[in-house]
C-alpha cells in the first residue's frame, strides 16, 4: 500500500466542488460533499481522456454521491468510480482522509466490486 500523502488543507476543497492535485505524479480529483464526505478519484475522463473530472458537476443520484464529467456529462459514483449509466466503465478511486485538518490521499486504487 502506498503511504498517505498530504495534499492540501481541508478548507481548500470547496463544498460541492472539485479540485485537482498532483499526487505521486498522478492527477487526482478531490471532492467534498455538503455532508462532509471526502472523495478522491482519477482526474481523467475515461471517455475523452481529458483531465477534467475535478471541474465536473457534483450531485447525487438517489443516495449515491456523484460527479458529472464536464466533457460528455457521464455521471460517475464518487464512492466506486462506476459510470452510473454504463457500469463497465469506471474511474479509479483512491482512499482519502482528513488528519489534523489536512487532506491525505493514498495512491493505491481501491478495490472495484463487480457491477
Amino acid at each position: 500500500m502506498s503511504a498517505w500523502t498530504a495534499v492540501c488543507r481541508l478548507e481548500q476543497v470547496p463544498v460541492e466542488r472539485g479540485v485537482c492535485a498532483l499526487v505521486e505524479g498522478e492527477q487526482v480529483a478531490l471532492f467534498r460533499t455538503a455532508e462532509g464526505a471526502l472523495f478522491a478519484l482519477s482526474n481523467a475522463d475515461p471517455y475523452s481522456g481529458a483531465m477534467v473530472l475535478s471541474r465536473g458537476i457534483v450531485g447525487s443520484r438517489g443516495d449515491r454521491p456523484t460527479v458529472a464529467s464536464p466533457m460528455y456529462k457521464q455521471v460517475f459514483d464518487l464512492e466506486t468510480g462506476s459510470d452510473l449509466d454504463d457500469p463497465s466503465v469506471w474511474v479509479p478511486t483512491y482512499p482519502a482522509r482528513v488528519r489534523a485538518g489536512v487532506v491525505e490521499v493514498a495512491m493505491r486504487q481501491q478495490v472495484r466490486l463487480p457491477a
